[in-house]
């Protein structure tokens, strides 16, 4: 193992068609049957035309990522345990109707070895290039006794 389990510039990537079940599972979770979601015909009276899925949504494939990346570094190796330390400048920038699909490019950008975290900027585009979503994302690798 090098100075830290991450360099600047590592990346790992996700796709996934959001599709119906995955909006009302999510929808079921968390309690959100929010028109938005859940109403086809209030949607199609929206600016969008048809149902999105949830921002959130997006977030937790974002967390995929860093499993993702975890399991690229081999961060589990280590004698630490990686865990998110939160997720920063999240923007949602275009809805994601029923039937796109997404993907999702998580790449490190800055690693503290001595504070023993990284931090990753995530961009979500969908089928036609679109950007619909950007984040921070910081992981921290916390030592086991």
């Amino acid at each position: 193992m090098s100075d830290f389990y991450v360099k600047v510039g590592d990346s790992v990537s996700f796709s996934k068609t959001v599709s119906e079940s995955d909006v009302y599972g999510f929808a079921g979770i968390t309690g959100d049957f929010s028109g938005n979601h859940v109403d086809e015909e209030f949607m199609k009276k929206s600016a969008y035309g048809r149902r999105i899925a949830h921002g959130a949504l997006m977030i937790g494939f974002m967390s995929t990522c860093s499993t993702k990346m975890i399991e690229h570094c081999n961060g589990t190796e280590g004698g630490e345990t990686p865990v998110s330390a939160g997720y920063d400048r999240i923007r949602l920038l275009a809805g994601v109707p029923f039937g796109d699909t997404v993907f999702l490019t998580y790449t490190i950008a800055e690693i503290d070895p001595v504070k023993r975290r990284s931090v990753a900027n995530i961009e979500v585009k969908n089928q036609h290039g679109v950007m619909v979503a950007v984040a921070q994302h910081i992981l921290r690798w916390v030592k086991n006794p």
